[in-house]
């Protein structure tokens, strides 16, 4: 898709973000609207899949390693074709099949569940090295939070991929600076990030602008040029990215919108559309 295509694309993705948290009122908008433009290039630009053929075992393979973002990834798969957008509606309703997290018996194109946080990379690198031992082609992508790489299991994956010079994974880090309890930095901060992943053997690209539809185009495009190491995609994002009262906010980490509330992220939302229309 042409990045224009891509932009209005994930302006979708983002109306069904907060359609999906104010209707289940509960949910993880600001993570979810930080990682749009991330889920909507990977869906619909990067990745080697198939919505009528989920289990084609030569697909690309996505773990979402911070599972409660869930919305984001639902919002994108909907628009993707692998279930209809119409269920968004029902995010973590009982009986629904989209719950708080994502669980792969009940959604097909999921390929792991997922929730504890750090867990994610972990089966990301598993899936890595399988394809490694039965000679595939596919990809794997595994999206993790910057507040989750706190998390020690995360660089115990990371030694492993750096060790078995995994470069058919692609880590990508949502660095929006924020997690529930403030910002990174003063909870326990992992910076720096790029630093680090390069000390376990990680080809490391650095996105200034990580809702920038061509500077993730230009990131993905190198990933895949190296060899012999896996790489790390850090792209600095803007939490709550396109509801005015919600970015930036480290208190939409996990709160739904109230009806006046989803109003204003809808119109906020619908002049970013009307915007791109006029491009």
């Amino acid at each position: 898709m042409q990045t224009l295509e891509l932009q209005k694309m994930a302006n979708e993705v983002r109306k069904g973000i907060v359609t999906a948290v104010h209707s289940a009122k509960a949910g993880h908008p600001g993570g979810s609207l930080s990682a749009a433009d991330i889920f909507t290039y990977l869906y619909f630009e990067e990745m080697n899949i198939d919505p009528k053929n989920p289990k084609d075992p030569d697909r690309d393979r996505f773990v979402l390693s911070k599972g409660h973002t869930a919305p984001g990834y639902y919002s994108a798969m909907a628009h993707r074709g692998y279930f209809p957008a119409e269920d968004l509606v029902t995010l973590r309703h009982v009986g629904s099949h989209l719950q708080g997290h994502p669980c792969m018996q009940h959604i097909p194109g999921i390929d792991m569940s997922s929730g504890s946080l750090g867990q994610g990379i972990s089966a990301a690198v598993g899936m890595a090295i399988a394809g490694k031992l039965d000679n595939k082609s596919y990809r794997v992508y595994t999206l993790l939070g910057d507040g989750e790489i706190q998390e020690g299991q995360v660089w115990e994956a990371s030694m492993l991929a750096g060790h078995r010079k995994l470069d058919n994974l692609v880590v990508i880090v949502d660095n929006n600076g924020l997690q529930i309890d403030g910002k990174i930095e003063d909870v326990c901060s992992p910076y720096p990030i790029d630093k680090k992943f390069e000390a376990f053997n990680f080809h490391v690209i650095n996105v200034a602008d990580g809702n920038d539809m061509d500077q993730l185009r230009a990131a993905f495009a190198e990933a895949k040029t190296v060899t012999g190491k896996p790489v790390a995609i850090i792209a600095k994002t803007v939490k709550g990215k396109g509801v005015s009262f919600m970015e930036n906010q480290a208190s939409w980490h996990g709160a739904a919108p109230n009806d006046e509330q989803y109003a204003v992220a809808m119109a906020d939302l619908e002049k970013v559309g009307e915007a791109l229309c006029q491009k």
